[in-house]
């Protein structure tokens, strides 16, 4: 991993070799406190690290101290245009501020924010996107490419460093997938600077996880990206459950259940999809560090299932559960489920 430098979101550490921190954004007005904190507190009990809310107005500003008090997760407001709301978030007790220095205008703002934000010792995270590049840039860089979006990502970084500014991080996000891999890339070898990964605009689950998977994915594999938020138009808890599962897979993360199934084939004699779709949505909610195999091949399925923590390898309507390479039983194909959770559930 590319050694960064480190900055604090709360007590949550990005950067400087520290683990990859999942973040996710609530969806309610942020005025409405009551309505945030139960969002911000389901997101912890999903495993999510960081919380960040949109600031539209000085009565969200001053909510955001209230909505601490009721929550553990380190809070980001998000500030677009209006100096007078960052000033606001850093007063309410924010933990990190997100914004473009470019839209808040006047320098005179710009410093202003700065300084309340050394003031609180508040970071700052720099947001560029394919949808917010400067026409200077994309003149100068012939539209919109990993050229333009990191010098324009570049411009406001030294917009805060003129002012002795150095706590932040950097997100370049863009709808595409190749093109979000090669801004990151591009400016990982620019900068040090922490970096916030994602695939902006991403979509649904169904094609934004896979878009999400890929360009987050690629870059972790090759040591770039320090924090992630996976962008769904959806649940903001299934944008938590996809980081998690794209750090496990890189086995960034162990918290949680790492849940491995086989493809089906002829040779499965049980109904292994449902199974597998019906478990998954209990074992997601269970918070031990395990793996566990539900396997429907006798062929693969043993060594599969013998290889993991616990788990299932099923023959003719029924399935023989495995704990640590041990059979433990032989369980008929309808209670297969209740058994394999019962038997979790004894697991320290």
């Amino acid at each position: 991993m590319k050694k960064t430098r480190k900055v604090y979101v709360g007590d949550v550490a990005i950067g400087g070799g520290s683990p990859i921190s999942i973040q996710s954004m609530t969806t309610k007005e942020t005025k409405n406190i009551e309505e945030v904190v139960k969002q911000i507190n389901d997101f912890e009990k999903a495993g999510c690290d960081i919380s960040r809310s949109a600031i539209n107005s000085i009565e969200d500003a001053r909510a955001i101290s209230e909505i601490k008090k009721k929550t553990n997760l380190p809070f980001v407001a998000d500030i677009q245009f209006d100096y007078k709301l960052a000033l606001a978030a850093c007063e309410n007790e924010s933990d990190a501020i997100r914004l473009n220095p470019g839209n808040i205008g006047a320098p005179w703002k710009i410093k202003e924010v700065i300084e309340a934000c050394k003031f609180h010792n508040i970071p700052i995270r720099v947001g560029v996107n394919s949808g917010s590049v400067k026409q200077e840039f994309l003149d100068k860089f012939k539209g919109v490419n990993a050229s333009s979006i990191c010098y324009s990502a570049m411009e406001e970084i030294e917009l805060l460093e003129k002012n002795n500014f150095h706590d932040i991080a950097v997100s370049l996000k863009a709808s595409s997938v190749n093109l979000t891999i090669e801004s990151y890339r591009k400016f990982s070898e620019m900068s040090d600077y922490p970096l916030h990964l994602g695939v902006t605009e991403a979509g649904s689950p169904k094609k934004g996880i896979v878009k999400s998977a890929i360009g987050i994915g690629t870059l972790l594999a090759e040591g770039i990206g320090d924090t992630i938020r996976v962008s769904l138009t959806s649940d903001p808890s299934d944008e938590i459950i996809a980081g998690k599962d794209i750090l496990k897979a890189l086995d960034l993360r162990r918290e949680g259940i790492d849940l491995i199934s086989c493809p089906t084939c002829a040779r499965t004699k049980v109904d292994l999809i449902e199974i597998v779709n019906q478990g998954e949505e209990k074992l997601y909610k269970i918070d031990k560090n395990l793996k566990v195999a539900i396997m429907g091949c006798p062929v693969n399925g043993p060594g599969e299932a013998r290889e993991a923590d616990i788990g299932i390898a099923c023959g003719h309507g029924e399935g023989l559960i495995f704990r640590k390479g041990e059979i433990i039983k032989k369980v008929p194909e309808d209670k297969l489920l209740t058994e394999l959770l019962s038997e979790i559930e004894k697991i320290g």
